[in-house]
């Protein structure tokens, strides 16, 4: 064990796949995240596309559930138009995700003695 824990830390940097990262909100459900493809220098890379991502937060009994998604967009402004529609596509996936782990732990066989 103490071996494991002395192992360097084995991560490295995809360079070909940079992004610079800026926030929006609307400080209430709302967040876009934009991520403009860079260079290794940290140069906009044109060949690229932005890619944007809305996030938001649905309130359960359990707790605030996370939710986000990439959004099909042109600009900022179109993100921001999509953002409604594509938390309640996550949101869709989430339920019906939840619902066949319900289902497959419905469906267990239940040995005694086990």
């Amino acid at each position: 064990m103490a071996d494991e824990q002395n192992e360097p830390f084995n991560l490295t940097v995809n360079r070909a796949n940079l992004f610079k990262e800026e926030t929006f909100t609307d400080l209430r459900a709302c967040t876009v995240r934009q991520l403009s493809p860079v260079n290794p220098d940290g140069s906009p890379d044109k060949g690229r596309k932005i890619v944007y991502v809305g996030q938001t937060h649905v309130m359960t009994q359990a707790g605030p559930i996370p939710i986000q998604s990439v959004i099909q967009a042109q600009d900022l402004q179109q993100a921001f138009k999509k953002f409604p529609e594509a938390m309640k596509a996550s949101m869709d996936r989430l339920i019906e995700e939840a619902k066949k782990a319900q289902q497959q732990e419905q469906s267990r066989i239940v040995i005694p003695g086990r």
